[in-house]
């Protein structure tokens, strides 16, 4: 049995990715910066900024220290 993607499911990938992106260049921080600040492998990390992969709570709290913000900001779509 395969897993369903939903369409607001890729929406919402694609808004965090360009969020993180935002997040990361206001912080002046290459991508692979983030990445080894985050403990996570540069692949992940553009693979999240460009929305074509999910992420879990855990790496999301990495995310959030390393650009030295809260989790609530990282999903500020305005």
């Amino acid at each position: 049995m395969g897993k369903k993607t939903y369409k607001y499911d890729k929406v919402l990938c694609r808004k965090f990715g360009k969020r993180i992106t935002y997040l990361r260049k206001e912080a002046e921080i290459t991508q692979e910066e983030l990445a080894f600040r985050a403990n996570i492998s540069p692949s992940y990390m553009s693979a999240i900024e460009r929305g074509i992969t999910d992420t879990t709570l855990s790496t999301l709290k990495r995310l959030s220290k390393a650009l030295n913000t809260q989790i609530t900001d990282l999903f500020n779509f305005k």
